[in-house]
């Protein structure tokens, strides 16, 4: 048994709870809502995961030091945008303890890595990236899963697999964090064009041209960032971006659905009701391309639609009708 730090009480953050307290560990989750706190711990409950019983192993607190104290390692669950801000709240109570990055995306402002984030604002954390296909509702209910960690740390990854290992979830381990990093970001772009064809409806052939082109694009990038070509068809890439595609658990997936059927940003981000880290990536993502003058049409298009008002059936078109190339 081990005991583990979880910093975030949303779906994700409970499901990775749910997981590792039926696997026997002892599991303390930070919440910044002592409403939340309460329907934890008094009714056992989740808002998010309607259904799921909070197992007895699992406490949630609102105070960070209490949270990380005596605890082996810390999973970091937090939506991309909010990383910088919670971080300096409990940094200063983070000793040796590895810090497990689980959520997916960027620093929207300075455009980095929540790695990048997390070491510039403590430098002596230890980190690790816990990526790949993973939906918390069926992570929740123990349906086989299958994820990698990447950590430039051995122990690390032998800590991280041999803790999270069991009948329904499998690990592998990667020494390459940027590649694992940015896969699962960067897929969240292409989940969200796949609700947007999805919104005016496609069909399977699209689909299945848009992850594959899709995937071509984000390992373009994920490579002049710094990842490894191959981690991008790995689970962390292509696995992620398969599951968050095509599925209706999908939140990005949903959100591009909602604004091809002519709602607004605001209009979707309420009726989705969660953070909807997509939106944030586009933008991102349309800049670093810019920057390293990486060719990412698929990329360009949805942030037009986004954020120029292009249709979305025009959009299809314009990708459709460019210059002729070879694969």
């Amino acid at each position: 048994m081990r005991k583990i730090a979880i910093i975030g009480s949303g779906s994700w953050g409970i499901a990775l709870a749910t997981h590792l307290a039926r696997c026997g560990n002892e599991i303390k989750i930070w919440s910044f809502s002592e409403k939340e706190m309460k329907l934890i711990n008094e009714e056992r409950r989740c808002e998010f995961l309607p259904g799921l019983e909070i197992h007895e192993n699992i406490t949630c607190y609102n105070e960070f030091e209490e949270t990380i104290k005596d605890t082996e390692f810390i999973l970091h669950v937090t939506p991309s945008k909010f990383t910088r801000d919670t971080f300096k709240q409990y940094k200063q109570y983070v000793g040796n303890e590895p810090i497990i990055i689980c959520s997916k995306g960027f620093e929207k402002q300075s455009l980095k890595t929540l790695d990048e984030v997390m070491l510039e604002e403590l430098p002596t954390a230890r980190i690790g990236v816990l990526s790949g296909p993973s939906h918390a509702e069926e992570v929740s209910v123990a349906i086989p899963t299958v994820l990698v960690v990447a950590s430039k740390h051995d122990d690390i990854l032998k800590m991280v697999q041999d803790t999270f290992m069991c009948n329904e979830m499998r690990i592998y381990t990667s020494k390459d964090v940027k590649g694992v990093e940015l896969g699962g970001a960067l897929k969240n772009i292409i989940a969200f064009c796949a609700g947007v064809a999805a919104g005016i409806n496609l069909g399977d052939n699209t689909f299945a041209a848009l992850i594959t082109r899709g995937l071509n694009e984000l390992a373009r990038l994920g490579v002049e960032l710094g990842g490894e070509k191959e981690t991008f068809y790995g689970l962390s890439g292509l696995g992620d971006l398969i599951v968050t595609c095509l599925s209706e658990h999908s939140r990005n997936r949903r959100a591009g659905k909602l604004v091809a059927q002519g709602k607004s940003l605001e209009e979707t981000q309420k009726e989705v009701g969660m953070v909807i880290e997509s939106i944030d990536n586009i933008e991102v993502a349309y800049e670093l391309s810019k920057i390293h003058k990486v060719d990412m049409p698929i990329v360009e298009t949805v942030y037009q639609v986004i954020y120029e008002n292009l249709n979305p059936q025009e959009a299809v078109k314009n990708l459709m009708t460019r210059d002729k190339k070879s694969e």
